[in-house]
């Protein structure tokens, strides 16, 4: 496994039986370039059979040019943001002529092109490119099955989010919108990039007292707040996945948000969904379900069907059975 930036220092360390070479280095373009030599140094001690990228972007141009250097075939996964360009964010591949560049290059070059979820495949096709849906499932072992609860009666609703605090999340429509909701409190789980901008809105909205931003947490921290929460919510402006919303439907935990990756493929019978930075649609979705329990647990027993049938195992599976036909060639 090469990691382009994991790590800013070079290094090397395994990981699951997986030899990881964290390339690092000053700037990603020298960063590259020693991937490229790395994986030719390494295809020369034993012959890969191909090269998958997960990620498009730099992490594909690097596995496209490689797997053509040296005459194997290659899958990059569409995993993020690649595709599109939100100006008013500064978010997504796409969003300067030297982006689109790698991007048509890594997207004409790979022999396979997978995504999660059918939005993202969509992308692909309105780009000229055809591609496989393949999504990332939950480990089971990791995240158990749980019989979706009812909540306590007259408690308020619990809602949850997973994700780094920054634009393309787009937490102030979500804060915006739990302002319009008194019965309902907030868990945010996630790297905060912004500076405590997050923190400063909830103060001026006054749902101060009915937030908590909990910072990184480990899956192991995580998984309670993910558990005993009611709701899962999604705002973000673009998504694949997202993987937290289907750790959420394994714990019997329902999701509603903006129309992005799995939500749009769920909805309506396992989530609900509005436009993206729709606030007041947002807020309607909170108090529709936090007002129709019977409505809330239809989509949790559906949301985990879904993301039981498409766990880890079937990705792992599915990644399996490309790879072979792709050794095959």
């Amino acid at each position: 496994m090469f990691a382009l930036r994991q790590e800013p220092d070079p290094g090397q360390w395994w990981l699951c039986g997986a030899r990881v070479h964290n390339i690092g280095g000053p700037s990603m373009a020298l960063g590259q370039a020693l991937a490229l030599w790395a994986i030719a140094k390494e295809h020369r001690r034993g012959r890969f059979e191909l090269i998958q990228s997960i990620w498009s972007g730099p992490a594909g141009l690097v596995a496209v040019l490689a797997a053509k250097l040296l005459g194997l075939p290659s899958a990059v996964h569409v995993a993020g943001g690649e595709l599109v360009a939100l100006h008013d964010i500064g978010y997504g591949g796409r969003l300067a002529w030297r982006g689109r560049l790698r991007e048509a290059l890594v997207l004409r070059g790979a022999d396979v092109l997978t995504a999660a979820s059918r939005p993202v495949l969509d992308q692909l096709a309105a780009l000229g490119h055809a591609g496989q849906r393949l999504p990332l499932g939950v480990d089971l072992a990791e995240f158990p099955l749980s019989e979706p609860r009812p909540r306590v009666v007259g408690a308020a609703l619990r809602l949850v989010q997973v994700a780094s605090l920054n634009r393309v999340k787009d937490q102030s429509c979500l804060l915006r919108a739990l302002a319009q909701v008194p019965r309902a409190e907030l868990d945010v789980i996630g790297e905060d990039t912004l500076n405590g901008e997050m923190q400063a809105l909830a103060a001026q909205l006054g749902v101060s007292g009915r937030v908590r931003f909990h910072g990184f947490l480990t899956q192991a921290e995580m998984r309670p707040l993910l558990a005993r929460a009611d709701l899962y919510v999604v705002s973000s402006r673009h998504e694949a996945g997202p993987l937290a919303m289907l750790e959420a439907a394994v714990l019997g935990v329902p999701s509603i948000g903006t129309a992005v990756g799995h939500l749009v493929e769920w909805t309506p019978q396992a989530a609900l969904v509005v436009a993206p930075g729709d606030v007041q649609g947002m807020a309607a979705l909170i108090a529709r379900v936090n007002g129709d329990e019977v409505l809330r647990l239809r989509l949790a027993r559906e949301a985990q069907r879904l993301a039981r049938a498409e766990d880890a195992d079937f990705s792992h599976g599915q990644f399996e059975q490309l790879h072979a036909e792709l050794a095959g060639r």
